[in-house]
């Protein structure tokens, strides 16, 4: 590597205002702040569990709900994460793996391709939502989709077992960031792709 890996952001509109700076070759350091306790938790995962120092400031109309708060900051996260990786050289590029927690076990796939695709093959169980101000379960999958559309990578999440949502969804956070882990490692030099670019 001849230059840091870091980036920072802000993003602005009438509804959240979100600012995101990341180091991919951090030590997991982190300091998250979006009002909602449990988006902190996962996005705390991500970092810790990525390597990744990892600050996030985000502000938003949670008086309406978590959900423009919630897509907001995983649309500047992931675009703040695709300016850090520049041009990959070297990267590894491709992860997967099986990640438990207690009794949820999650699949993550995923290629720093530059094509944004997402998969999002989770069942939740009905659940109410978690932390407050609230957090919808249901958009842990709008958050993922989110962030991996604006990181540009291919990014497959799959539930194979699991009754808690809690721990599929901190299964699914934390699989995701230790494969981005796996996959942002630099092992040689050049572009891993017969294209000549990612």
């Amino acid at each position: 590597m001849t230059s840091p890996r870091t980036a920072s952001q802000k993003r602005s509109t009438a509804e959240t205002s979100v600012a995101v700076s990341i180091d991919l070759d951090g030590t997991g350091r982190t300091e998250i702040d979006t009002g909602l306790p449990f988006y902190d938790h996962m996005l705390d995962q991500l970092g810790r569990h990525g390597g990744f120092d990892l600050t996030v400031a985000a502000e938003g109309d949670l008086h309406v709900d978590g959900h423009h708060t919630v897509e907001d900051t995983a649309i500047v996260l992931g675009s703040t994460f695709a300016e850090a990786l520049g041009d990959k050289a070297g990267v590894r590029r491709f992860a997967s793996g099986l990640y438990p927690l207690d009794e949820a076990l999650v699949e993550v796939a995923l290629d720093l391709s530059g094509r944004p695709f997402f998969a999002w093959n989770v069942d939740l169980p009905e659940a109410i939502p978690l932390g407050s101000p609230p957090f919808d379960p249901s958009m842990a999958e709008h958050a993922l989709h989110s962030f991996a559309t604006n990181a540009n990578i291919t990014l497959h999440v799959s539930l194979k077992a699991g009754r808690n949502v809690h721990h599929i969804i901190e299964a699914a956070f934390k699989g995701v960031a230790r494969s981005l882990r796996d996959a942002v490692r630099v092992e040689y030099s050049g572009i891993p792709s017969t294209k000549g670019s990612l």
